[in-house]
């Protein structure tokens, strides 16, 4: 470090402050000479370590603590930025000044063009989002610049502190969205003199913000209406129990943080809670202690979505534990590690269909999108400038599958078929093990509602002589056409295949049938020549998959 030129004046209490240094954000956590340069020097912090080159130590002499070994870094004073207030950054942000704003029905040139009509006093929503914005600017001065806004960002800022981010709420009165992602702000000494600052706050973002949920709780009474809350790829990892906060949360998104096993219980007293994403937390494990096999947990007792993608769920018995919420409908399970005995993801999905009763919809289609407080700047000419807000507090939107009743009904068939020989070794009929009973909760209400269908007492889930449209069709033949035949259901599979046998002149011994619906893209085997069609819950309008060898 070689010595400089006069620097800029550095302003005052620039320690804890914000700044900005070629598109990177930091901290600055030093301020004054660093020996034997010549000069002023910051002492930084970076958001992203690998961007420092040291832990705040020049030459065996410590100035400053980084987390991180490689955190920190020297810069001087004109090599940052530490940003401007509210109004200056709104004004560079749609790059115009007062003297541009005209109510004379004259056009004013924005970033988007001309526009007859862009009074700040109309905007509801403003996207600050990237920008160098710092604080509220002088008393008052927030108001009389956007005063209708209920829809903020403010992700990425160099805002420092929640009595800043508090000052400019509480001159919003109609502020209900706000998004204050990957920004390092720090917790106010005394919060009394913010309490009445976010009235009106319904959905918050503060994902990537290097919080603890103790931090979070810290704060939390400044959001006593709070419905949605998301608080992505923080440092949380225990979860204590919100005590007189958080009352309202309906939706909750915990993904991204690494979470100790045994903490989401802390949460699970919150009364409203109606969405929770546990997605990319590690979890292996969930427990509700309070409910044996088979019954109801006190836990979660609003809860109806649950996100689990991307753990390391390995055990069946954390599907069981789910069964214990009474209200679950709805889950997403992907990419964790719950198998079966022939591997297959179908039959997987089935399995988890079979033991949660209640069960909605299941998994689905990732849908990358914008969230929570994204905000899509849209212009309307002659009205004003204004953003929409999707407010969903999930790194993705969710889509799901949804379970019909013929799916259901086939996943809970297999199920019993799948362990009926375990159930006979466990006693069957009469009363099986407590073991059997632990492990598969719901076998028995199966049993009651379908029968044993090895013994012939299945209850039909269609009429046993109804005649089935069915559609043939040969996946392996594509010159072949399919045709559509109308059969019993009572009909047995090998009647079937000698139907086919005598149609396609194929050995019925070479022949493999297999069957698909069109509600749900699963193919379904059809392995046992003397059981009929209704036995594989085969409905009208299925199609049934023929190949032979």
């Amino acid at each position: 470090m070689a010595a400089e030129r006069a620097e800029p004046e550095v302003p005052p209490g620039a320690v804890g402050r914000r700044v900005s240094c070629r598109g990177e954000r930091a901290t600055v956590r030093y301020v004054g000479p660093v020996p034997p340069t010549q000069g002023l020097w910051l002492g930084v912090e970076w958001d992203h370590p690998g961007r420092g080159k040291h832990d705040g130590s020049h030459d065996g002499v410590r100035f400053f603590t980084c987390r991180h070994p490689t955190g920190g870094s020297f810069l001087r004073p004109a090599a940052v930025s530490f940003g401007r207030d509210y109004p200056a950054a709104v004004q560079e942000a749609y790059r115009m000044d007062s003297a541009q704003v005209r109510r004379d029905g004259h056009a004013v040139d924005t970033q988007w063009g001309k526009l007859k009509d862009i009074s700040l006093d109309r905007w509801t929503s403003v996207a600050l989002n990237r920008s160098d914005v710092n604080g509220p600017g002088a008393a008052g001065a927030v108001r009389k610049t956007t005063p209708n806004v209920t829809t903020l960002s403010l992700s990425r800022t160099l805002l420092s502190c929640w009595d800043d981010v508090a000052t400019i709420s509480q001159q919003l009165e109609q502020l209900s969205q706000l998004d204050l992602s990957s920004n390092r702000l720090a917790l106010p000494s005394d919060l009394s003199p913010h309490l009445h600052s976010f009235p009106r706050l319904r959905i918050l973002n503060l994902n990537n913000c290097d919080l603890t949920w103790p931090q979070i709780l810290e704060v939390a009474p400044l959001w006593p209406q709070l419905e949605v809350l998301g608080v992505e790829g923080n440092a949380i990892g225990e979860l204590q129990r919100p005590e007189g906060v958080l009352q309202a949360l309906q939706r909750l998104s915990l993904a991204g943080n690494p979470l100790l096993q045994d903490s989401v219980i802390g949460i699970a007293a919150l009364p409203r809670l109606e969405m929770l994403n546990l997605s990319q937390t590690g979890l292996s494990e969930l427990r509700f202690e309070d409910a044996a096999p088979g019954g109801h947990t006190s836990s979660f007792p609003a809860l109806t979505t649950l996100h689990l993608d991307d753990n390391v769920i390995s055990e069946w018995r954390v599907v069981d534990e789910l069964a214990k919420l009474s209200g679950l409908v709805k889950l997403t399970c992907r990419r964790n590690r719950l198998v079966t005995s022939d591997g297959f993801a179908s039959t997987a999905r089935q399995l988890v269909i079979a033991k949660l009763g209640r069960l909605e919809a299941l998994d689905g289609v990732d849908v990358s999108v914008c969230v929570c407080v994204c905000v899509c700047v849209c212009v309307c000419v002659c009205v004003c400038v204004r953003a929409c807000v999707c407010a969903c507090a999930l790194t993705r939107c969710h889509g799901f599958h949804q379970i019909s009743a013929k799916e259901r009904n086939g996943a809970e068939f297999d199920y019993i078929k799948m362990f009926r020989e375990e159930w006979l070794k466990a006693g069957g009929g009469g009363q099986p093990s407590s073991q059997f009973t632990c492990q598969h909760p719901r076998y028995l209400s199966l049993i009651d509602k379908h029968g044993d269908p090895e013994m012939g007492q299945r209850k039909p889930f269609i009429l046993r002589n109804q005649l089935l449209q069915i559609t043939f069709t040969f996946p392996d033949d594509p010159d072949r056409k399919s045709f559509d035949k109308k059969l019993p259901g009572s009909m047995q599979v090998l009647k079937v295949k000698a139907l086919l046998r005598r149609l396609l002149k194929v050995h019925t011994a070479d022949l493999t049938l297999s069957y698909t619906t069109p509600q749900v893209g699963i193919e379904y085997e059809i392995n046992n020549d003397l059981k009929p069609l209704q036995f594989f819950s085969i409905a009208d309008g299925d199609q049934v998959l023929v190949r032979w060898s």
